[in-house]
């Protein structure tokens, strides 16, 4: 495999609905689509970074930087016998894993597409079909809470998360219990409490949750092992979980019972696999976490959940939640089960939408050897 061109475009897409987390609100999605080319086929990938670094220390502005001054010329013109070696021709740059993750990924939808196999099964997975949960932000009020989510279990979601803060924690998830018993639900704190928070996040315990998600630093192991001790409620690792030593880490000393996997967060589908082999090797299930990608990005998030160890429902949901039009044809939708269908075409086995792409463009650049 052989890149010969690299397409960087930066892309601004409205959301459907506002969508908020502990330390923001959005009402649009910014981010980088990276499209390789060799022997005349094309790959996509997506950078999950976003304007600001309020979920990572990446933004759009670093990732393009680094896309444009350091990653591409690694690849560009180099012989690759599988894209698995793509993440190697990295190592000498430190950190920005969404950066490299959205060209690695890149690249091996342009290997699947070459050899004319679905993304799923070169990447070594075997499901037809992933179970789809959802995640909803904090809302305006506990009605509208509960409104939309009654909205998404009537959709078919076989499990709802919610974004969870300090002063919309507790009273918010009792009243979810009140109105829907026992639906399979988990909360997300996206960093937001501290251990001197302990006592007040045991009260979850009481609502018999799936998992509680990053409730604590977000480069943190150690308090996270702490607060696991003090909780009956398994805790979940998302930001701190960039690298696979910190998840040896967090596994060796009980820092969480489970494991979101996001590509771009610990750079690409390669280090995804090593991930949710070490996670299956200790027991410890995984599912795929969300970025409010486009369809490009929840495609690979679709082919990368067929592997074994993802045994929980992922935040892979359907187009219409986010983007309307969608990037992809298409686009990704919930079936009537509550899961979502595996594309069987070449590589993602969806259709890019050029036309769509380049209307929500706002800057580009093409690279070459």
């Amino acid at each position: 495999m052989r890149i010969d061109r690299v397409q960087l475009r930066l892309v601004r897409l409205p959301l459907v609905q506002f969508f908020e987390t502990s330390f923001a609100r959005i009402h649009d999605r910014e981010f980088i689509v990276v499209t390789v080319n060799g022997d005349g086929a094309q790959g996509y990938g997506e950078c999950v970074t976003d304007r600001d670094p309020y979920y990572s220390s990446e933004t759009s502005d670093t990732a393009w930087q680094m896309l444009t001054d350091y990653l591409a010329p690694r690849v560009l013109g180099v012989e690759f016998a599988h894209p698995r070696e793509v993440y190697a021709a990295f190592a000498q740059i430190r950190g920005h894993n969404m950066a490299k993750a959205a060209l690695e990924m890149a690249a091996w939808d342009l290997h699947a597409r070459q050899v004319r196999q679905p993304l799923s099964q070169v990447l070594g997975g075997a499901r037809t079909s992933i179970a789809s949960g959802v995640s909803v932000g904090i809302q305006d009020s506990l009605e509208q809470l509960g409104d939309k989510i009654a909205g998404e279990l009537a959709a078919g979601y076989q499990r709802v998360k919610v974004k969870i803060k300090p002063g919309w924690d507790v009273e918010a998830v009792a009243s979810i219990r009140k109105r829907f018993g026992a639906v399979p639900l988990m909360v997300d704190a996206n960093a937001a409490y501290t251990l001197a928070d302990a006592e007040h996040l045991a009260e979850l315990d009481a609502f018999d949750l799936m998992m509680i998600e990053q409730p604590l630093h977000y480069d943190d192991v150690h308090d996270h092992a702490q607060l696991q001790q003090r909780l009956r409620t398994p805790i979940c690792l998302d930001e701190s979980i960039h690298t696979l030593h910190t998840a040896r880490e967090a596994i060796a000393v009980g820092a969480c019972k489970i494991i979101n996997v996001k590509p771009g967060r610990i750079g690409g589908h390669a280090q995804s696999i090593a991930l949710h082999d070490l996670c299956a090797e200790h027991g410890v299930p995984v599912w795929h976490g969300g970025m409010l990608e486009s369809g490009i990005g929840r495609t690979h998030n679709i082919h990368l959940s067929t592997l074994p160890n993802f045994t929980l429902p992922g935040d892979v949901a359907a187009s219409k939640r986010y983007f309307e039009p969608d990037l992809v044809d298409p686009p990704v939708e919930l079936q009537p089960d509550g899961t979502i269908a595996v594309p069987t075409g070449p590589g993602l086995g969806v259709t890019v939408v050029e036309d769509r792409v380049d209307a929500a463009t706002h800057r580009a650049a093409s690279l070459t050897p």
